[in-house]
């Protein structure tokens, strides 16, 4: 007969986190506490799905792990590098090499969060550098404008004291 405590803890790790939970039974590991190798065997195996399903069982691996006092083994090292072979989201541009290279340690949700911001920076960037560059062009015709007119204007000048 199995205690009521580890039948109830059976549960919960089958309702918050499911697909892990059913996965680690088919491999032969432990739901909980998992460890991050596991997760990132989890990940792997499971990359088919898209990041769309995968990102939430991860986080449910998380919060499952977080809600019985334990330490989240979704969290940098081998996990976050699975995810990070799976998600492909490149590190920002803006970022100097050694930081480019700790990206791929930063979880998932994180990097996301990083790559929309450097995307909008881009965007800000180019729009900036269009203005400036139809400034620089408006600025040339003005001043080839004035310059046109102070020598036409010279040239009638010359020839009404003639």
């Amino acid at each position: 007969m199995t205690h009521p405590l580890l039948t109830a803890l059976a549960q919960a790790r089958r309702r918050d986190a499911p697909m892990f939970v059913k996965w680690c039974e088919l491999s032969g590991v432990p739901a909980c506490p998992a460890t991050p190798a596991s997760v990132a065997r989890f990940v792997t195996d499971c990359a088919a799905l898209g990041m769309d399903r995968l990102w939430p069982a991860v986080k449910d691996i998380s919060r499952l792990h977080v809600s019985l006092g334990l330490a989240d083994p979704t969290l940098g090292g081998a996990a976050a590098s699975a995810m990070s072979a799976i998600a492909a989201i490149p590190p920002p541009r803006s970022w100097p090499g050694l930081f480019k290279q700790r990206f791929d340690e930063l979880p998932y949700d994180i990097k996301v969060h990083l790559a929309a911001h450097e995307a909008q920076r881009e965007r800000a960037l180019r729009r900036a550098q269009n203005e400036a560059a139809s400034a620089r062009q408006k600025l040339a015709a003005l001043e080839a404008q004035t310059k046109d007119e102070k020598t036409n204007g010279n040239e009638a000048t010359t020839r009404d004291k003639d």
